[in-house]
């Protein structure tokens, strides 16, 4: 496989691999077995930034995605001590369909605690690196949110705070009363971001950078569509990539163009849209959720993938994005 390289996450001191491996697949895709095998690769490939989150397993299986991980720690080897483990809350965990019960979900100060305590049983550790906010909770204040994150963090259960899919103000307001407090505040950021997906660049990546954030893009491949998907399609596969394609603003005819151009330069897809956002300012590294080995190796290529200006110019010809704010949409 390709060397693999490191960065620091945003403004920190901690050293992340550029690409992060996403578990979400691991329970209702890809079995413990399997899910074991992919870690291993990964951190054999130099991946050591592993995501996940309480509710991965989703329905009745919450919590399954985090006990496949502790299992594979719980192998020993140094496979904790390797990794940067970041999960995250926000959902409920209620596996029945009832109504959700009073504070077992969103950012409350209760509901955090409780939140960790049962991600660090599940995940078989005493700490968690990263911990992340998983959605916007508009009824806590950032004052109880961190309250709760510093004794936390006193106990030595979690090291770091970050965010996802918080608008660009979330990040702005978040961290400006973790300073009032005297507090680190967030130090990475989630997102939906990719070639069709490009809205984070107006105000979210831009808060990001400012506030020293690291950029942790989400779905890389937007939704399969940028992973060969027509290709896919003339061979009788890719049906659930292209029914993606209902559900955004991208044209049929400019994943045509884009899968042209990759042919063009003897280059796959998949990994020509993971190094586009390896080439963008601010981004940490993209998540890869790998069903198998074969789409593991895929995604390390493309961190060596220098795409170059005329072939990053014709990706942004084919995906224009919005532009900065506020002259997105002012003058």
């Amino acid at each position: 496989m390709e060397q693999m390289q490191y960065t620091q996450l945003g403004r920190t001191g901690l050293k992340v691999s550029r690409l992060v491996l996403g578990t979400m697949n691991f329970g209702p895709h890809t079995g413990e077995t399997d899910s074991h095998v992919i870690m291993d690769a990964a951190l054999d490939a130099g991946i050591n930034f592993f995501d996940t989150a309480n509710v991965y397993g989703w329905g009745p299986d919450k919590g399954r995605t985090e006990e496949i991980i502790g299992s594979w720690f719980a192998q020993g080897g140094g496979r904790r001590d390797k990794v940067v483990l970041a999960t995250k809350c926000y959902g409920s965990m209620q596996t029945d369909d009832g109504p959700v019960w009073p504070n077992n979900d969103k950012l409350s100060a209760v509901n955090i605690r409780r939140a960790v305590e049962a991600s660090l049983k599940r995940l078989g550790t005493d700490y968690i690196d990263v911990y992340q906010f998983h959605h916007v909770d508009r009824a806590t204040p950032w004052e109880e949110i961190w309250q709760a994150i510093d004794v936390l963090v006193k106990q030595g259960k979690i090291l770091y705070a970050a965010s996802s899919n918080h608008a660009g103000w979330h990040i702005a307001q978040a961290n400006e009363t973790a300073a009032r407090l005297g507090m680190l505040g967030l130090v990475s950021e989630q997102c939906l971001y990719n070639l069709t997906e490009r809205r984070a660049e107006m105000e979210v990546i831009p808060a990001a950078r400012a506030y020293g954030l690291g950029v942790i893009p989400w779905s890389p491949l937007g939704g399969g569509l940028l992973g060969g998907a027509l290709r896919k399609a003339a061979s009788g596969g890719g049906t659930r990539s292209l029914a993606a394609l209902e559900r955004t603003k991208i044209s049929r005819e400019q994943i045509e163009r884009y899968e042209k151009l990759c042919d063009k330069r003897d280059l796959e897809p998949g990994e020509v849209a993971l190094a586009w956002l390896l080439a963008q300012p601010g981004v940490t590294g993209p998540i890869v959720g790998p069903r198998d080995l074969a789409q593991l190796e895929s995604a390390v290529r493309a961190v060596g993938l220098e795409l170059g200006e005329e072939l990053l110019a014709e990706l942004d010809e084919i995906f224009p994005g919005p532009g900065p704010s506020p002259e997105a949409f002012a003058w």
